[in-house]
């Protein structure tokens, strides 16, 4: 199957998004445009200046969902997910690149599992344009520790991820504290620690708001929260996308 098809509806909501360049968007309440057929559900905003879109669009399969990114720069991230959290396809903006989930994983990724057994490990491919083939290895446990925030309760979880190049290198692994909605059935970031040949970073991408159609803010592309730092030097390209977020 071709990369460039699988990427086409990605790249897509970019220009949606906005009549100007991401680079050129101005500061102000704006809200993501989402394309005919798909509608929003929760906007996340995070402790890390970022705010995530969450949505469902009628021309995918039932039971998978979309995620787009903004951070200070505009967006940086839009990715889908299926029911099981897979990785199914994303396109890292900041690095102009697609990827997409190869068939035939050696351990899918299973949300049901998660949720069942209190631990889930997977062991898949991806593939980008560019770049060629990445493996990625790791699990989620449940902690049995529940949070609030925002006036929703999300499960603690604990992970581990390593990412491989297709001749066995290893490029990067993390691990932290994430959180899980049983009934979204989706991870949401939380403390990671990032590992690479350049040392270690540490990143808190917690959720602080959680916004809901018609309420101020919904859909909105302007991070509210830890905002004005200097932007992150992570390479953060092909590492687990805001950690277990599983985009």
């Amino acid at each position: 199957m071709p990369l460039r098809p699988a990427i086409s509806a990605i790249a897509a909501l970019l220009v949606l998004t906005s009549g100007l360049p991401v680079a050129a968007q101005e500061p102000g309440p704006q809200a993501f445009q989402l394309p005919e057929g798909c509608e929003g559900f929760v906007t996340v905003q995070k402790r890390d200046c970022s705010v995530s879109n969450h949505f469902i669009c009628d021309f995918d399969p039932q039971g998978h969902q979309r995620r787009a990114d903004f951070d200070e720069r505009g967006m940086t991230y839009v990715g889908r997910i299926d029911e099981e959290t897979r990785w199914i396809e994303s396109f890292h903006v900041l690095a102009g690149e697609g990827e997409r989930l190869l068939q035939g994983e050696v351990d899918p990724a299973s949300f049901s599992a998660l949720l069942a057994d209190g631990v889930d490990t997977y062991d898949f491919r991806t593939e980008t344009e560019r770049s060629g083939i990445y493996h990625f290895v790791g699990q989620d446990r449940l902690t049995g520790r529940q949070v609030t925030i925002d006036g929703v309760t999300l499960d603690e979880t604990e992970y581990q991820i390593a990412a491989f190049s297709a001749e066995g290198v290893e490029l990067w692994r993390s691990a932290g504290n994430e959180f899980i909605h049983r009934d979204w059935r989706m991870f949401l970031s939380g403390t990671s620690t990032l590992v690479t040949s350049e040392g270690a970073f540490d990143t808190d991408d917690t959720p602080v708001e959680f916004i809901f159609p018609g309420e101020p803010g919904f859909m909105s592309i302007n991070p509210k929260h830890g905002c004005g730092a200097m932007l992150s030097s992570l390479p953060r390209s092909f590492m687990k996308e805001t950690a277990n977020d599983h985009l």
